[in-house]
């Protein structure tokens, strides 16, 4: 039987704040992260054992609100001036997409036929002129084809009118997420037979926060459950019971049978109970061959087990009724009940040592008393149950923040953030497993990915909806840091690059850490603002 499936977990999962990756840039080393482990947030690497390979995760644009969005989708339109207005309506559609529907008119589009017809002269090589020579127009037609030209000052009137026509969102818009909607064709046609061009693009705008109640995250109360077994008191005493543990030995029991404290080797089968016999079915994560099962971790499995157990000698077998809490882990089992059957294969005692001064140093090296020993755990302890109370209460306000806002969220912003994350699930598989490029190109082909993308989306919009809530209160409440944390951290992560010697990219990094600090001053801020209660669990 598998711990992880009989065992009940006390850990809460983990909430990243921001996670960066880009196909342009290296995100921070994992080991930055510690720095900033206090406020919740993270850091991912990058795919760099796919550098150099078309991978289909990319781009990977980072989602974060203030600096992500084109700014400057309209560079150019000064110094490409058009010798008329186009005329551009816009109209708002859901998941924060606007489309823009351009019409050109014939004096641009005459404009953009004369630059591709001055640009063929000039590139093509016609017998009997000179190259860049003036060609009349009907040979130089002749020679190109006619259905050339016209794709070609079709392309020319798109990249010339587009980023005129994107005046009206430059700043809102999101990078990469404009789309020509308009056939191609229908384009081309319209454009040989009017002179003019019409054609509609929708592009993904930065949507907007809006926070229920108006202002709420100004006056939060949060309850933040935290684990028994971070109490630094508790995971004191059991992390000196489990070093004393380590220091005994295991004596084989033949005279009686199992009791606390001891450990068993027992072969565990599990079926579920039904009164239809011919519907009786295995339930395979919760069995298992030569389980060590310490009865001193009792409180960790399914509730009854040791107790349906004890008195057990090697050599037996035990049957007997269970049923999964409907709290249990595994939804599948909640509030089944299941007939377990357990054979003992081996049995032991612990023969402890007496736990005085004289194993001191043996329990934690450097101490040459017990309560020296204790002090010292203690004093770790302690450490651990700050950290893991100050995360806990990074991640209640975060949920906190997501359940305050109504975001109607791109589809490009979506994909962007569930390809990170799915990314960085990649790069641990990775470092953990060593993929070859067979599985690697499974994992990473667009259905892999969609999959992905499906069954997390309820993970994905969460993490968005905390990255922008975040933003939002950063600038609502005009919150700063100071130039001097930001050059410190960019030296600092920039040394990590170096020591771990990986190229990097200094205003992409400059970039992530200023919204790391933007992060850590909004929960800091938060803090000092809710109303926050601690209960143990």
């Amino acid at each position: 039987m598998s711990t992880m499936e009989l065992c009940i977990s006390s850990t809460a999962p983990h909430r990243s704040l921001h996670s960066s990756l880009s196909r342009d840039s290296l995100s921070l080393p994992s080991c930055s992260s510690v720095r900033f482990r206090q406020t919740g947030l993270n850091f991912q690497h990058k795919l760099s054992f796919l550098s150099g390979h078309a991978h289909p995760l990319e781009p990977l644009v980072s989602p974060s609100i203030p600096r992500r969005f084109a700014a400057s989708v309209a560079v150019g339109t000064e110094s490409d001036r058009l010798p008329a207005d186009i005329k551009v309506s816009e109209v708002e559609e859901p998941n924060s997409r606007v489309r823009l529907s351009v019409e050109v008119p014939p004096a641009v589009c005459e404009d953009c036929y004369r630059r591709v017809m001055k640009e063929l002269t000039k590139q093509s090589k016609i017998p009997g002129f000179r190259p860049g020579k003036h060609v009349p127009e009907s040979i130089l037609l002749s020679y190109v084809g006619k259905k050339n030209v016209q794709k070609a000052t079709v392309e020319s009137i798109l990249e010339r009118t587009i980023p005129h026509a994107m005046s009206s969102v430059s700043g809102r818009a999101l990078k990469d997420s404009v789309r020509i909607v308009t056939k191609y064709s229908d384009m081309e046609q319209a454009y040989s037979s009017q002179s003019s061009l019409r054609y509609d693009v929708i592009v993904d705008v930065a949507p907007e926060v809006k926070w229920v109640p108006e202002d709420g995250y100004k006056n939060l109360k949060i309850v933040v459950e935290i684990d028994r077994d971070i109490d630094a008191q508790e995971a004191c005493k059991e992390e000196l019971k489990r070093r004393h543990k380590s220091l005994g030995a295991l004596r084989i029991v033949t005279d009686r049978g199992l009791q606390m404290g001891d450990v068993a080797v027992l072969d565990i089968s599990a079926t579920t109970i039904d009164q239809d016999e011919s519907n009786v079915q295995r339930i395979p994560s919760a069995e298992s061959k030569g389980y060590q099962f310490d009865t001193e971790d009792g409180d960790k499995v399914l509730p009854g087990f040791v107790d349906s157990i004890i008195g057990i000698r090697q050599g037996e077998t035990k049957a007997f009724p269970l049923a999964f809490p409907e709290s249990w882990r595994q939804e599948d089992l909640r509030g089944v009940n299941a007939l377990f059957t357990v054979e003992c294969k081996e049995l032991f005692y612990r023969e402890l040592p007496e736990l005085d001064d004289s194993i001191a140093e043996k329990l934690l090296p450097g101490c040459t008393t017990l309560k020296e020993v204790e002090e010292s755990l203690s004093a770790k302890c302690r450490e651990v149950e700050e950290t893991a109370r100050e995360q806990a209460t990074d991640n209640a306000i975060l949920d906190q923040l997501r359940k305050m806002v109504e975001i109607d969220i791109p589809r490009s912003l979506f994909e962007e953030q569930g390809r990170q994350l799915y990314g960085a699930q990649l790069l641990q598989m990775q470092a953990s497993m060593k993929l070859n490029e067979q599985q690697l190109a499974s994992l990473s082909s667009p259905k892999a990915v969609n999959e992905y993308l499906e069954s997390q989306k309820e993970n994905i919009i969460s993490i968005i909806k905390q990255n922008l809530a975040v933003g939002d209160i950063f600038k609502r409440e005009n919150l700063q840091f100071s130039s001097e944390e930001l050059v410190k951290e960019v030296r600092s992560s920039i040394e990590e690059f170096k020591r771990h010697k990986q190229d990097y990219d200094e205003d992409r990094i400059q970039e992530q850490v200023q919204e790391i600090l933007e992060g850590a001053k909004v929960l800091e801020w938060l803090k000092e603002q809710a109303e926050i209660q601690y209960v143990t669990r």
